[in-house]
Parts: C-alpha cells; sequence; structure tokens
C-alpha cells in the first residue's frame, strides 16, 4: 500500500497506515482503493467555487418547482 501526500509518495504497511493517516496522508491500498485522511481540508478557492455551484443550484430548483406548481395550477 502507499501514502500519498501533495507531491510526496510512500510504500507502507499495514501497521503504518494509522499513523500516516494521522498525518494527512491518503491511502491507497494494493487493491487500488483509496482512502482519504480525515485531516485533509479543501482549498479555499475550491470551497468558494462549490458553494457558488450549490447556490446556483439550488435558484434553479426553486424555478423548477415555481414552473411545475405554475403549471399544475393552469
Amino acid at each position: 500500500m502507499v501514502a500519498v501526500k501533495a507531491n510526496k509518495q510512500y510504500t507502507i504497511t499495514e501497521a503504518e497506515k494509522k499513523s500516516y493517516l494521522a498525518q494527512g496522508y491518503d491511502i491507497i491500498g494494493d487493491n487500488g482503493a483509496v482512502e482519504h485522511s480525515p485531516q485533509a481540508t479543501v482549498p479555499y478557492a475550491e470551497f468558494e467555487k462549490a458553494q457558488a455551484e450549490i447556490a446556483k443550484l439550488r435558484d434553479e430548483l426553486a424555478q423548477a418547482r415555481t414552473a411545475k406548481a405554475k403549471k399544475g395550477e393552469a
């Protein structure tokens, strides 16, 4: 298995896995499954982008519900 963080990649054992997760490393198992570190953070720019997308989608949903309600009244 491999511990990955930024541009660092280390081959580790099962015994070291917990320690590397605590340090912020993602673990890629021998079968390719990825276990993300609970310490990982999202860059603020990505957070802002996601928040803007969520707001846009909420507005679209509200408009669709309003249009559906008006269509049902007619």
